[in-house]
């Protein structure tokens, strides 16, 4: 019996012969047929997450037919099949790739060509146009047979007399030109023929012709508008007009089969990216955008194709973005030309990956226009480009406005017990970001339905999806409260951490006033797992990170957080910090976040440091300079940055000499509070001078009084001096020292000036 398996898009085919023989009474063989025979293994626990090596045991032990040696061949096999793309995903990595030009006006001759009367043919290359014409054209007839391009290459005056007409009179006519570009067209269909195709320079002159061409076009435009705008009652003038728009047809349909021949060889050519660059430097991105104008679908599919090759670089891609690429293909979409749709958008995919392009994309009006195309053949590659659009905040809003939640939500609940593309439910998570769309993506029983596959499936992506939904106050977070029990009770040691993190981070998310979350914790006995996690180094960070936020969430509720607290897991939670602290790392990110723009993390930040600060001393002096020295840098950059010539009056003597001679405020010991101020004349301001001073513990020279001591600069202490002054804000800090003012006399004159210091907080 003969084994062979073989496997369909579910299943394995074991194919075997059955051989029966008629043994004689020697036992000889005497008679004997075989017959081949098939039987069909279906796999429908087959899918991403099945065990291979387990579920290729099972079908060699329940198929007798196939033998044990066997196992890593059906091994191999279902490896393949768990792997292999659907037949969907195969269509969308179909190359499109532009038809051959088809035989054009100026081809039909009565007479066969014949590769014999090569030499003939040349001859003609030497006689007027409509002769050049004939020539060439007998020349390209052999030339479309692959089998006479090595005979012709081997005749050396063809090629060399093709390219020299071409060069000299590609102006007196579009079929000749045309003709002869066909030729090394039918050449640069092979590799090896390139170097030819570039000895006789040949791309050069086919981009210098389309330069040409288009500028024609231009005034084609032109002229026929001017007519156009004539009096349209004249009859003569409209009999002109009607004259030169069957003219104009009959010249652009020519024109376009030039250009369509002279582009595919440049395609053909770009294969090799040194001569894709010479290309570049000759302006090809801005001459295939100027052809995107054209009405041909035909051409237009080069065109887009030659687009679509060239933005993989980015410099080319940076040509797109200067010229309106993109409003162009925006006209494009969606259009009845499959070929022409799939690889605008291709082009449109690969240009998605720029923000600005992107925000073109949006502008152009792409967005309903692609959410239309969710229904079509196209909408892998619409799912992936609205992915694209969706990452940016500015235009997750746009979507609600569009018909493309109700379209996701319905590809997603089509895949049925299928794995979910990984664009389409990324794009989802994007979409649930944003308030609005959350409120549509539960509409009806959407929520539950996600809830109910992702939980079945235990999807981590989906479950980042509901996380994303449950962030957002208002009617969609309210019905959470069904699905707090189910989400609790995937928190186990069992459960793939990647999905536990998202159900944590889910349930952290439901900041609901009326959730019992004691009860919560109770039932599915929650509280010594968010304890064992916190010890340092049971879990990943993220996990670590999504248990303290939960437990931040629950401790809102007074009864639960009593539990908390006898549970264990404040000292748990103090010994995971102190474990951060000494880690270097975590602090030093707090730090750095300490000068956020957002004043609520700038506050958490800065309350987080001083518990740091209380735990560690080392930190608490990094932390204490730190936050010295970003409240007073204003004031220090101001003071090194002044000038002598912006110095105000009062910083000079009796005699109009300045005090600064040349040198920084900080640089005069002496103008800073001495044994009748604050501060002796040698002494730095340090931050801990001013942190003794706030804390009560400074001990100022004979005659300070504190606050509670009565006066001792003026008439009363509060602040301020009271001696005939000009005062201004020169110390300021924090708690109950904020806005205090000091002055001090230094002039020789006795007046007294003040001087401006800076504000502290430590």
């Amino acid at each position: 019996m003969i084994i062979k398996l073989t496997l369909t898009l579910t299943a394995l085919v074991v194919q075997y012969e059955v051989e029966a023989t008629i043994l004689g009474e020697l036992g000889d063989p005497m008679l004997g047929e075989r017959k081949a025979c098939q039987k069909l293994i279906r796999l429908k626990s087959l899918n991403s997450s099945t065990d291979i090596g387990s579920l290729a045991r099972k079908v060699v032990e329940e198929c007798k037919l196939i033998s044990p040696s066997k196992l890593p061949e059906v091994e191999q096999l279902l490896f393949y099949l768990q792997n292999r793309r659907s037949p969907t995903e195969k269509r969308d990595k179909k190359q499109i790739k532009p038809r051959d030009p088809t035989p054009f006006e100026g081809m039909e001759l009565d007479e066969e060509a014949n590769i014999n009367n090569i030499d003939d043919y040349v001859e003609l290359l030497y006689e007027d146009v409509p002769e050049k014409v004939r020539g060439a054209t007998l020349i390209l007839r052999l030339a479309r047979n692959p089998d006479n391009l090595e005979e012709l290459l081997q005749n050396e005056t063809v090629l060399g007399a093709l390219a020299r007409v071409l060069r000299e009179d590609w102006k007196q006519s579009v079929d000749l030109a045309t003709t002869i570009i066909y030729i090394f067209f039918c050449f640069s269909s092979f590799i090896q023929f390139h170097g030819l195709i570039t000895h006789y320079k040949i791309g050069t002159l086919c981009m210098g012709i389309m330069e040409h061409e288009l500028k024609r076009y231009d005034l084609w435009q032109e002229e026929l508008q001017k007519k156009k705008r004539e009096d349209p009652e004249n009859q003569n003038l409209k009999k002109d007009y009607d004259k030169a728009l069957k003219k104009y047809q009959g010249l652009l349909s020519k024109q376009e089969q030039l250009l369509r021949v002279a582009l595919y060889l440049l395609l053909n050519l770009s294969e090799d990216t040194h001569t894709e660059l010479k290309m570049r430097n000759r302006n090809v991105v801005h001459l295939l955008v100027k052809t995107l104008e054209r009405d041909s679908q035909e051409l237009l599919v080069l065109v887009v194709s030659f687009l679509k090759k060239l933005s993989i670089f980015l410099e080319n891609k940076n040509d797109m973005a200067e010229t309106d690429t993109v409003e162009k293909l925006a006209k494009l979409v969606p259009c009845d030309h499959e070929d022409l749709l799939s690889v605008t958008l291709r082009l449109l995919h690969n240009l998605s990956f720029d923000t600005g392009l992107r925000s073109k994309m949006v502008q152009a009006g792409l967005l309903p226009k692609l959410t239309v195309l969710l229904d079509e053949t196209q909408r892998h590659l619409a799912v992936r480009i609205l992915y694209h659009i969706s990452m940016d905040d500015r235009f997750k809003s746009m979507f609600a406005y569009t018909d493309c939640i109700p379209q996701v939500m319905k590809m997603m609940f089509d895949c049925g017990e299928e794995r979910m593309d990984t664009e389409l439910v990324s794009f989802c998570i994007n979409l649930a970001a944003n308030k609005r769309n959350a409120q549509l993506l539960c509409e009806g029983n959407g929520l539950k339905m996600l809830m109910k596959r992702a939980l079945k499936r235990k999807d981590p992506l989906m479950m980042k999806m509901i996380r994303n939904i449950s962030q957002h106050d208002g009617p969609s977070k309210t019905l959470f409260i069904d699905y707090v029990g189910d989400l609790a009770s995937q928190v186990g040691q069992d459960e793939e951490e990647e999905f536990v993190i998202e159900c944590l981070g889910t349930l952290a998310n439901l900041t609901i006033p009326d959730l019992d979350w004691e009860l919560v914790l109770k039932e599915y006995n929650l509280a010594p797992y968010l304890k064992d996690h916190l010890k340092p180094g049971s879990a990943e960070d993220d996990l670590v990170l999504e248990v303290v936020m939960m437990i931040g969430t629950v401790s809102m509720d007074d009864s639960c957080a009593a539990l908390l607290a006898k549970s264990g897991i404040i000292p748990a939670l103090i010994e995971l910090l102190n474990g951060r602290v000494a880690s270097q790392k975590a602090p030093a990110y707090l730090v750095d976040l300490m000068h956020d723009k957002n004043a609520e993390i700038r506050k958490v930040c800065d309350n987080t440091l001083d518990i740091i600060a209380e735990y560690d001393e080392e930190w608490g002096r990094k932390i204490q300079n730190e936050k010295f020295r970003w409240h007073n840098s204003q004031w220090l950059e101001m003071v090194e940055n002044r000038q002598i010539d912006d110095v105000e009056p009062f910083l000079y003597g009796d005699e109009g000499e300045p005090f600064l001679q040349g040198g920084h405020l900080l640089e005069r010991p002496d103008l800073f509070y001495t044994a009748e101020g604050l501060i002796p004349a040698d002494s730095a301001i340090t931050p801990e001078f001013f942190t003794d001073f706030q804390n009560g513990d400074f001990v100022g020279p004979p005659g300070f009084h504190s606050r509670n001591a009565g006066p001792a600069f003026g008439s009363h202490w509060d602040g301020v001096a009271h001696a005939n002054t000009t005062t201004t804000p020169v110390l300021q800090g924090s708690d109950r020292h904020a806005g205090k003012r000091y002055t001090r006399t230094h002039c020789a004159s006795g007046a007294t000036d003040t001087l401006p210091f800076a504000s502290l907080l430590i």
